[in-house]
């Protein structure tokens, strides 16, 4: 399945029962919107993720040695799409408020789970609404399913992975002011990897109002220019949420990256791991 669908491939298969819609709206500055959002309406027929409970594991916090969302094991993601409805057969289509910046986190936590037929929808909820499409405050019924994925190898790269050799590239998915350890006030050190790349995740959307991902040719072009032909770059964030767009828009060009989990909050918060600056 392409990581992306559309906002008229997704009101024309809206109703079909192998369909699960999930609303992954979430905020930094103010993680309960995201429910509150749902509450107020969302696509007909969606489930709500919450990032932290769902899609990340138990204890993350700012500094804690495994970052601010840790990656959550086989059993919490078992139980997690399970309680979703979603099994083997089941179709995910993810979105949220950000461009799919958080529901990105959703496809690749699939993904990286065997679970191919997953995609965002690119323009979220504010395409959908922006061209007069429905919304529903009701909570769906969902009837549980069994969900056997397992993580497969690679697609998820721990601290010391990435610090054994040979050297990898690596880009970082954050804005730049903190890529150059300008500003930061979040994690505990300011900085990047050192030999990192900054490849900003709004970077892959568009300039318009409501942002759509960039055409596959012109992602192609960016991401070539940043080194990532003939190789699968290591991708990181601040913890391991945003990193899941590059690496959408990586796919999207018909490449292939690979996710620092722990990602810039684990990192930091380890003093005798080495940082850059500028």
């Amino acid at each position: 399945m392409e990581p992306l669908v559309s906002t008229a491939w997704l009101a024309e298969h809206v109703q079909d029962p192998s369909l699960r819609v999930a609303d992954v709206r979430w905020h930094l500055a103010a993680p309960e919107k995201g429910r509150a959002q749902y509450a107020a309406g969302h696509i007909p027929g969606a489930v709500f993720f919450d990032l932290e409970r769902d899609l990340a594991a138990p204890g993350g916090r700012p500094g804690g040695p495994r970052g601010r969302h840790p990656w959550p094991d086989e059993d919490q993601v078992a139980r997690v799409m399970g309680a979703a409805g979603i099994d083997a057969g089941t179709t995910v289509v993810a979105y949220d408020d950000l461009g799919g910046a958080i529901a990105a986190r959703l496809w690749y936590l699939l993904l990286a789970h065997g679970h191919e037929a997953v995609a965002v929808l690119d323009g979220g909820i504010a395409k959908w609404t922006a061209e007069g499409r429905p919304l529903e405050t009701a909570v769906p019924q969902v009837a549980p399913r069994t969900f056997s994925g397992a993580l497969r190898p690679g697609f998820v790269v721990t601290k010391e992975e990435l610090q054994a050799p040979p050297a990898r590239l690596v880009f970082d998915a954050r804005a730049p002011e903190r890529f150059r350890g300008e500003s930061e006030s979040i994690d505990p050190r300011a900085g990047h990897v050192p030999g990192a790349r900054n490849a900003p995740f709004a970077a892959n959307l568009t300039p318009e109002a409501t942002p759509v991902f960039r055409a596959p040719e012109e992602l192609r072009a960016h991401y070539a220019a940043l080194g990532a032909l003939g190789t699968e770059p290591v991708v990181y964030c601040g913890s391991g949420v945003t990193a899941c767009h590059d690496l959408l828009a990586l796919r999207r060009a018909g490449l292939n990256g690979r996710l620092y989990a722990g990602s810039w909050s684990e990192w930091s918060s380890h003093p005798d791991l080495p940082i850059e600056k500028g």
